[in-house]
């Protein structure tokens, strides 16, 4: 069994930051694909961002293009999403997601274990 805790959701105001960590347990991640969705209300989940976690292939939605960013933590076991030049569109309640597989997917489908979520507020 696997676990994601993501972290470090809030309130922010337009044209700020937040950091979003996940935290995973439960078995190696060394052929894991890590992705983070977002789903705001009355809205279908979608696509946010990716990473593999051997070669660091990433993908991004072109909505996040050049203000987030993914990164790892292999020895923690953490993916984490930098969230630059926020806008009040970007509010959701954002999802970690784990792949069994080294091929970045963009699918919500394509993943295997979820998060809880944690919510993101941008005001404007």
């Amino acid at each position: 069994q696997v676990q994601l805790v993501e972290s470090g959701g809030g309130l922010v105001q337009a044209g700020g930051s937040l950091r979003l960590s996940c935290a995973a347990s439960g078995r190696t991640f060394s052929s894991y694909t890590m992705g983070w969705f977002r789903q705001a209300p009355g809205k279908e989940r979608e696509f946010v961002a990716a990473m593999s976690w051997i070669g660091s292939t990433t993908n991004y939605a072109d909505s996040v293009k050049g203000r987030f960013t993914i990164s790892r933590d292999n020895a923690k076991n953490t993916v984490y999403l930098q969230m630059n030049s926020l806008k009040p569109e970007d509010t959701a309640v954002y999802y970690c997601a784990a792949r069994f597989a080294t091929i970045v997917r963009i699918s919500p489908n394509d993943y295997h274990y979820w998060g809880q979520g944690t919510q993101v507020t941008v005001s404007s």
